[in-house]
């Protein structure tokens, strides 16, 4: 009977043994996720970071883009409204004095080339309007189109913390089942 109570007693002992070696390998598995986590996240960290520090960059050259575009338009405007002053010089010198002895015999001062030339540069003048007009649009549909990232990075930002914070619910549930389990199992040997 001593002799299987000593059976007994090393059984415990190397039971007790491989317990404390499962733990130890436990707490070593534990030890490298933490350590592969930790370094993860410095990386995410050093990754941001350096994204950060490029954000004035992005920002001068969004404000550089702008600048050109609005300057653009602007020479364009100017360019254009410059060669139909020229071209309206050109033809009123060696046209108007033909057209106004014209209109004078019908006594008709609505095709006066004078007028002709006024409601044209209305025209190109209401055409560069409208075209730093449309530059204003397309630049405010640009910091709309931002607004609306800046928010679905939010968005997901919180999701993927509540899908996080559901993992870490779902594996504390598991773990304190499985040691239920063990333990139940334990106490029925």
């Amino acid at each position: 009977m001593s002799t299987t109570k000593e059976q007994r007693i090393k059984e415990q002992e190397v039971t007790i043994s491989s317990q404390q070696q499962q733990q130890v390998q436990q707490r070593e598995h534990q030890q490298a996720i933490n350590k592969a986590l930790d370094e993860t996240k410095d990386n995410i960290r050093r990754t941001t970071d350096e994204a950060r520090r490029d954000i004035p960059r992005y920002t001068q050259i969004v404000n550089e883009y702008q600048e050109e575009t609005i300057q653009a338009a602007r020479q364009m405007a100017d360019n254009y409204l410059e060669s139909q002053r020229e071209i309206i010089n050109s033809l009123q010198s060696a046209l108007v004095p033909q057209i106004e002895a014209a209109n004078k015999a019908v006594t008709s001062n609505w095709t006066s080339p004078r007028n002709v030339a006024e409601q044209y540069a209305r025209l190109v003048s209401a055409f560069a309007d409208n075209t730093i007009a449309v530059t204003k649009l397309v630049n405010n549909a640009v910091f709309a189109n931002l607004e609306a990232f800046k928010t679905s990075v939010q968005t997901a930002r919180d999701n993927v913390k509540e899908f996080s914070r559901i993992g870490v619910n779902s594996a504390k549930t598991l773990e304190h089942a499985s040691r239920d389990t063990a333990r139940v199992a334990g106490q029925a040997l």
